[in-house]
């Protein structure tokens, strides 16, 4: 299975989560809600999840370390080459104008 697109998306949270991001596989089928979130230890990838009795649990999830591993660093690498928040939605609001 191939990732085919990443869509990533900054976010000004005001806490750890930095970005959401949806990933495509082999143009067929998406996966929405990925985050990416920061820590003292680092940034990692979060994958969609749903609260339940005050825990969370995955609700899609690569089965694989090698398969983690692809879509961790496809996500990654689109954070770091996406925009920041505040430019983004510069560029959004400045597109609009020009309509």
């Amino acid at each position: 299975m191939e990732i085919t697109d990443v869509r990533l998306r900054k976010v000004n949270s005001g806490n750890k989560m930095k970005a959401v991001a949806s990933v495509t596989f082999d143009g067929e089928f998406v996966v929405h809600e990925i985050k990416v979130i920061e820590t003292q230890n680092g940034t990692f990838v979060a994958m969609p999840s749903k609260e339940r009795n005050g825990k969370f649990n995955d609700i899609a999830h690569p089965i694989n370390p090698e398969a983690r591993e692809k879509i961790t660093k496809a996500v990654l690498k689109a954070y770091d080459e996406a925009p920041e928040a505040e430019e983004a939605a510069k560029a959004d609001d400045e597109s609009e104008e020009e309509e």
